[in-house]
């Protein structure tokens, strides 16, 4: 009989809850560690076991899920690597470039495998529009508009723009990678952040990619009572992909040639996969050896440099291109 996956979670905050019931739904075994104290209550509610330290998860686990804030992300990924484990980290990978690349590194140096909590990409709705576009439904992404938009986080850390990367790189990095895994490399990001401090916070960025192809991304925090809605459209040049989270139909196509019929992509669905399960599945498949996920360590360093751009572009008022914040 096959042992069950052994997975330690650091943390035991909002994120967390989905990813325990994601590996739960996979059989495996949860070790908890947090320094909330809040470790025990999560451990008996999802069937694992909380533990004091993070030495003591990082031995009994074999992969280790990084559900904590940004801020600590790329020292427990260090001490995750260094000690042989597989690495499950949340989105951003990391606060910084230099911290991201260093994490990135040294998975590859210990011969283990780190992949980004990029969980969009596992969203049926986005999945669907990426095979859509591949498939050559909208010839080629021209324009690709997103927004995203909820409550804000009750968390302090969240608005400390040092410790998270505020709004553009904690929640918008979500709409910025997709926007890269659609249209391709992004050369040049220019942003505006408003409000703040209090007030309601919207941010737009414009990601110009290598192929000049545009993105327009916007980002909102607002009241407690907000109701969280994405939305996305990508315009090619023979046909129009539209999604909003609060529409009738899952995902939208229309197509510009004469007599081809246009419609739902997707069936409308009640129940559906978390795609936080989808994407832990495809992440474990790849820990035992099986195919690459849709998501890789690079794609998460890529995500968090345009989401830095954009904060930088912010700061200064100018266009940043992603590779200047790799120097």
């Amino acid at each position: 009989m096959k042992s069950p996956l052994a997975v330690g979670v650091v943390g035991a905050g909002g994120i967390a809850g989905p990813h325990t019931a994601a590996w739960r739904a996979l059989g495996a075994d949860i070790t908890i560690y947090s320094i909330d104290g809040n470790a025990p209550a999560l451990a008996e509610r999802v069937g694992g076991r909380a533990v004091d330290s993070l030495d003591e998860l990082i031995d009994a686990g074999e992969i280790i899920d990084v559900c904590t804030p940004t801020p600590v992300h790329h020292e427990i990924v260090q001490a995750a690597v260094t000690a042989g484990r597989h690495v499950v980290c949340e989105k951003p990978l990391a606060r910084t470039h230099e911290q991201g690349a260093a994490i990135v590194e040294a998975a590859e140096a210990a011969g283990v495998q780190l992949y980004p909590g990029q969980v969009v990409r596992f969203f049926p709705e986005y999945a669907a529009a990426k095979a859509a576009v591949d498939a050559g439904r909208v010839g080629t992404p021209a324009t690709l508009r997103f927004s995203r938009r909820g409550a804000a986080p009750q968390m302090p850390w969240f608005h400390d723009v040092e410790a998270s990367g505020g709004i553009l790189v904690d929640q918008m990095i979500h709409d910025m990678d997709f926007a890269r895994w659609i249209a391709g490399d992004v050369v040049r990001v220019f942003a505006r952040v408003t409000g703040g401090e209090g007030a309601p916070t919207t941010a737009y960025a414009v990601l110009t990619h290598e192929n000049g192809a545009l993105s327009h991304v916007t980002g909102g925090w607002s009241h407690p009572n907000t109701v969280f809605r994405t939305t996305f459209s990508v315009a090619g040049s023979s046909g129009l992909l539209e999604y909003d989270s609060l529409g009738k139909a899952p995902l939208d196509w229309d197509v510009a040639e004469s007599g081809s019929e246009g419609g739902s992509l997707l069936p409308a669905m009640d129940f559906a996969e978390s795609p936080f399960l989808t994407e832990l599945r495809e992440f474990a498949t790849a820990f035992a050896g099986g195919p690459a996920p849709r998501v890789s360590a690079a794609d998460g360093l890529a995500a968090l440099d345009i989401g830095l751009a954009a904060l930088e572009s912010a700061r200064t008022g100018r266009a940043v291109a992603p590779k200047e914040i790799a120097r």
